[in-house]
Formats: C-alpha cells, sequence, structure tokens
C-alpha cells in the first residue's frame, strides 16, 4: 500500500489489509463512485419502508425471531438493541492490528453498495480508524454463520457512542474517547445495526493476517532449511531444476528454485564435492522442494479464497441498487473462509515437523560429525540441547492446532442457524500454528547457524550468508552455555519481521 487507499468494495489486497492493520489507517477514505453506491443502494430500502414492505432485518427480528413484524416507531431502537444485545463475546481482546483490518474489512463490504446502508456508516467506521480508535473485541462468541455476530456486534458499538475502545492511553468509554476526538455517535437507521454485524470479516481480517505471516516463514523456511544443509555438509543436487520439471507442481518448483539460489557459491559445498562418501541425503534435506513446496500450495490456496472474501458482500438481506431488488441469502456464512484457514495450520505442521528434524540431525554428533549439542565441551556443556527439546515441543502444539475447527458446526439461534462454520475457530487456530512454526524455524536459524560456525572459514552460499550475518549480528555464537531465551526471541524477530524471507524472495521466483 503505498499513498491513499480508496474503498470500492472491490480491488483490496491482503497487503493493503496487513498496512492499514500495521498503523497506515489514516489515509483510507470512500471513493466518491463508492458513496454513490452505497447511496444508491440506501434508496432501495428507503423505498420499501415508504411502500409498507415487509423486509427481514428491515422491520423485522432477527434469527429465530424474523417473523416478528417492528412497528415504524421502534425501527431505530431495534437497531440499537441489535447491537447492544449481541455485543456478547468473552475472553482477551484480538490484539490492535486485528482490530484494524476488522474496521477496514467491514467498512470495505459495505462500500460494495450491497448492504443498504448509509455512507454515514463507512465514514464511522474509517474514523475509527484514523483515530486509531480501536474497539474491545473480545476473541470468542463467533460460530462464523450468521456473520461474525458477537465479534462485530463488539466493534460497531463505539460507532453508536458506546463500548469501549483502545487508545494510545489504554482502555477508555467510547462516548468520552469520541468526545475527545471530535466526532459524534450516529443514530442507526433501518438495517444499519444488521449491516454492521452479518459478515465474515473477523476470520477474514485474523485468517489475512495469519496467511501473510505463513507466507513469509515458508520463505524462512527455505533460508533455515538451505543453512542447516550446508550445516550438515549435505547436497543441493536434489534441487536440481530438471528433478522439478519432472513433478512441475509450481510450489516445488519455487522453492527449489530458493533453496538452489541461497546456496549458490557456497564454498562449503565445493569443500566435499569430490570425496564425500554419501549418495543422498535425508528426506529432511533432499525432500525439502517436496515438503515446503506443498505447504506453499495450500497457502496459495488459501491466498486465493481471501482474496476473494475481502472484496465481497457478505450482508443479508443484499440490495441491489441496480434492479431494487433486496434478496436474503447465505453470504455470511464462513464455510470457505473457515476450511481454507484450516489448511494454514497443516501447512504450518508439516514445515515444523521437518524443520525440527534438521535440527535434531545437526546437534546429534551421529548424525552432523559435529560436536554434540554444537558446544565444545560435551558434557561440561549442554549447548544447544535445549532447543532441539524445545522445538519438539512446538510441533507437538501445531499438531493438536491442524485438526479442522471448519467440520465441527453446532446448530444455533433455536436451529435456525442448523450449520455453522466455526470461522473465528478456524481463524484463531491459524494465528497460533504460524506462531509456533516461526519459532521453530528461529531455532533451525540459531542451531545452523552455530553448525556453520563449526565450518569456518568456509562460507555458506552467498544469499544464505546474509542470514547467517543477520544472526549473528544480534547473537554471538555460543562459546559457553547461557539462558536461550533472548537468543531465541532475537532470532524469531528475523523470521516474524521478514529479514529472511526477504533473503529468499531476493534470489528469484
Amino acid at each position: 500500500m503505498t499513498g491513499p487507499l480508496l474503498l470500492s468494495g472491490r480491488g483490496l489486497t491482503l497487503e493493503d489489509v496487513e498496512a492499514v492493520a500495521c498503523g497506515a489507517g489514516a489515509n483510507v477514505s470512500l471513493s466518491d463512485e463508492a458513496r454513490a453506491g452505497v447511496e444508491a443502494s440506501r434508496a432501495v430500502i428507503d423505498e420499501a419502508l415508504a411502500r409498507g414492505r415487509t423486509v427481514y432485518g428491515v422491520n423485522t427480528g432477527f434469527g429465530a425471531l424474523s417473523d416478528a413484524v417492528i412497528a415504524p416507531d421502534q425501527i431505530r431502537v431495534l437497531q440499537v438493541n441489535l447491537l447492544r444485545s449481541h455485543a456478547a463475546g468473552v475472553g482477551a481482546p484480538l490484539d490492535a492490528p486485528t482490530t484494524r483490518a476488522i474496521l477496514l474489512l467491514r467498512a470495505n463490504t459495505l462500500a460494495a453498495g450491497a448492504s443498504g446502508v448509509r455512507p454515514e456508516l463507512v465514514d464511522g467506521l474509517l474514523a475509527l480508524l484514523r483515530h486509531d480508535l480501536l474497539p474491545r473485541i473480545p476473541r470468542y462468541g463467533s460460530v462464523g454463520a450468521s456473520g461474525d455476530l458477537a465479534p462485530l456486534a463488539h466493534a460497531a458499538l463505539p460507532l453508536i457512542g458506546e463500548g469501549v475502545v483502545r487508545t494510545h492511553d489504554g482502555w477508555e468509554p467510547a462516548a468520552d474517547a469520541l468526545e475527545r476526538a471530535g466526532l459524534r455517535p450516529l443514530e442507526l437507521e433501518a438495517k444499519e445495526g444488521l449491516a454492521l454485524i452479518n459478515g465474515t470479516q473477523v476470520h477474514t481480517a485474523i485468517g489475512v493476517l495469519a496467511l501473510l505471516a505463513a507466507e513469509r516463514a515458508v520463505d524462512a523456511a527455505e533460508v533455515t532449511g538451505a543453512l542447516s544443509l550446508d550445516g550438515l555438509r549435505g547436497t543441493p543436487e536434489a534441487f536440481d531444476a530438471a528433478i522439478q520439471d519432472a513433478r512441475p507442481h509450481p510450489g516445488q518448483r519455487v522453492s527449489a528454485a530458493r533453496l538452489r539460489g541461497l546456496l549458490a557459491g557456497s564454498e562449503i559445498r565445493e569443500s566435499h564435492r569430490s570425496d564425500d562418501p554419501r549418495v543422498q541425503d535425508a528426506y529432511s534435506l533432499r525432500c525439502m522442494p517436496q515438503v515446503h513446496g506443498a505447504s506453499r500450495q495450500l497457502l496459495g490456496y488459501a491466498r486465493d479464497v481471501l482474496a476473494v472474501e475481502v472484496n465481497s458482500a457478505t450482508d443479508n438481506p443484499l440490495v441491489f441498487a441496480d434492479t431494487g431488488r433486496i434478496l436474503s441469502g447465505g453470504n455470511f456464512h464462513g464455510q470457505i473462509v473457515a476450511q481454507a484457514l484450516d489448511l494454514i495450520p497443516i501447512a504450518c505442521a508439516d514445515l515444523a515437523a521437518i524443520s525440527e528434524r534438521r535440527i535434531a540431525r545437526l546437534v546429534d554428533p551421529a548424525m552432523s560429525g559435529l560436536p554434540a549439542f554444537l558446544t565444545e565441551s560435551p558434557g561440561l556443556s549442554s549447548g544447544l540441547m535445549m532447543i532441539q527439546i524445545g522445538a519438539a515441543a512446538m510441533v507437538a502444539e501445531v499438531r493438536r492446532l491442524a485438526v479442522p475447527a471448519s467440520v465441527d458446526t453446532i446448530p444455533t439461534d433455536n436451529n435456525k442457524e442448523d450449520h455453522v462454520s466455526m470461522g473465528v475457530g478456524a481463524a484463531l487456530k491459524a494465528a497460533r500454528a504460524v506462531e509456533f512454526l516461526e519459532t521453530v524455524l528461529a531455532m533451525e536459524l540459531l542451531v545452523a547457524c552455530q553448525a556453520l560456525d563449526f565450518l569456518a572459514p568456509l562460507r555458506t552460499g552467498v544469499a544464505a550468508e546474509r542470514a547467517r550475518s543477520a544472526l549473528r549480528a544480534k547473537v554471538p555464537r555460543l562459546d559457553e552455555d547461557r539462558p536461550l531465551e533472548p537468543d531465541i526471541a532475537a532470532s524469531e524477530a528475523l523470521v516474524r519481521d521478514g529479514v529472511l524471507s526477504g533473503i529468499a524472495r531476493s534470489v528469484g521466483l
């Protein structure tokens, strides 16, 4: 995202979402074309009310109470009651980046002009972003069908001057924060309360941020894997393009090309090319393109789904200004997103597992030919023993998260909503799985670089050496035992902040 971002309900990228989540919300506004479309859809609602039509969500109750017709003088009360009653989330609040992403996505779906709201609602959501007034959104309470009702209700409360927001000074009542920012609470009109809470934007927001982090983690896995291969004096022959062309899965080809690029110019490889008695390496080394590439492709599918979802109208009913129709449907159902997000922990579990196996080989003298646990004084010092144990613990955590949430439907709302997606559950699992994977890769980076120190003065590939230098700028070689938590944290930052990803992407593809 460069410069101002104009919302239209179309054209929003996943990278735009992440940029706003990281604090670029002051530069977002509703495009003039979209504003006209929103106004046109609102006119359809106003006309329906003027004609005395009974329309779900406009002048009826909600969900299992949809048969209740609401008197005209109670419609505004209905909207406020909806937000208040549905703000029933529990648990710790979502973090600031996720909350910003939710506000952006909700504004963008309303900007599509299919929700029958006034432009003031979009402007109100963007005003919260502009002033960084972030609603307190508890993370639990949504089943991901009929939308993320509870968390989105919490997100919407500040628009009417209720609820709690996070400011630079901490949590405070929304009414106080709005007044200080010079913002006035909105008075909701017909359908607008429902339009604010009907949609998939909570699990989509969590999922987008998790996916982009996972994509960077796959890149990081290529870097740590390349370093481990040279630390174990393996061969990159298995990454030859001819092998990949014989089985041309796109993800496999990208991973192999990255590994070749990272290891180009390796002095370590040249040192044992002519006299190495080994015929081929273990799978955790030789099959990196096949395993890493498979995860790449799973994430590619998730990206395709999320790219559509961030620009989708997920309200109910939907309002079509060009025909004047108001249609009830099920675009709020998060099944396709939930299924896609369930793939992220699966991809993470495979990447974490193969990374841990490389760590195990590096610290085992029988497999590495290096000192036990990569310490000069095995026995007196434990070296990196606990890194492999910690990695094993993280892998176990990721494997538990790989169990899908999207199959775990539980009927709700007096059986009116009798099939739900559990989209937020899938999204929260995905985010946690990525965090565990990042930790495992950070551990591999520590171990691989320590192994390479024993092979000095020989150097690894030119690009891979940049990653090693980046770590050594933050974490010195382990010459004697010390608490390893700070080392792990510093290494994690290189994974999470995209440093390793940038190095991997610099070699092409």
